[in-house]
């Protein structure tokens, strides 16, 4: 990767907030492509289908559980957990979140959904079927995204540093910080867990990151650059590329981005 491109991503994390086949993606390694700079290994994808996405979803959270895909969304007054036709885009089941909340990432635990929010400080679980809310519990700072493990819980904030959570009492347990060639990687947002990495969107940028939680290394990443290019898209600086879900049963991958009209699956493809 040139010294201009990761000059690049630097200067944005140092910023703030405004019909295929199913088959198994390759394994990542989690070896250094350079073993002297650290530099993450760029792998390379292929997108496989394409299907529609609700262009007025401003995407924050995606998941796929059961083999049904979920999604939160957000913005003030329009904010809400959905579970979306994949075929049509269409919602088949909307929670609205009160006006007030700003939605934002969410991950399946149990039998329940939790979903964070940006601002408020405040989350919420709701019933997996229903979308029932259940309780709300409160965190410091700021909540951006959230997957898990089934056995704890992550949360982004925006900052390097990515919470861990107790899926049942919902409180901090611990956290680590994200490097990117040994250096802290501002921005993380969207988060999904996948065969023991954490991916993460990095806010308005086109890369996914793939994260080893017992280090916080960025071990591999991939470039999306073009998938849905920045001219196509009504507001450059907003609908930027945000979800990542992951059907593990079938070993499936896709993704999308806020107000996009469109969702991606996409496979990683084996060098060799």
């Amino acid at each position: 990767m040139s010294r201009y491109i990761l000059a690049s991503l630097f200067a944005l994390a140092a910023c703030a907030k405004s019909a295929p086949a199913e088959s198994e993606p390759p394994q990542v390694e989690t070896q250094d492509a350079n073993a002297e700079t650290g530099e993450p290994r760029l792998l390379e994808y292929e997108v496989v289908e394409t299907y529609p996405h609700d262009p007025a979803a401003f995407t924050q959270g995606l998941f796929v559980h059961d083999g049904k895909l979920y999604e939160s969304t957000g913005r003030y007054r329009t904010s809400s957990l959905r579970q979306v036709n994949l075929e049509t885009g269409d919602p088949v089941q909307v929670r609205n979140l009160p006006a007030r909340y700003f939605g934002e990432g969410a991950t399946p635990i149990g039998d329940k959904i939790v979903m964070v929010t940006w601002r408020s400080q405040t989350g919420f679980v709701f019933d997996l079927k229903t979308f029932k809310p259940l309780k709300s519990f409160t965190y410091s700072g700021e909540g951006w995204g959230l997957t898990d493990n089934d056995e704890k819980l992550f949360l982004s904030d925006g900052s390097p540093v990515i919470r861990i959570m107790d899926p049942d009492t919902l409180q901090k347990t611990g956290d680590f910080t994200v490097t990117y060639g040994g250096r802290p990687l501002a921005r993380l947002n969207e988060l999904e867990w996948i065969d023991g990495l954490i991916w993460a969107n990095v806010w308005q940028s086109d890369r996914i990151m793939m994260i080893d939680p017992a280090s916080g290394r960025v071990v591999s990443q991939i470039d999306l650059t073009g998938l849905f290019p920045a001219e196509a898209r009504n507001a450059p600086q907003d609908d930027v590329l945000n979800g990542i879900a992951y059907d593990a049963d079938s070993g499936r991958i896709f993704v999308t981005g806020k107000n996009w009209p469109n969702l991606f699956e996409i496979r990683l493809v084996d060098p060799q």
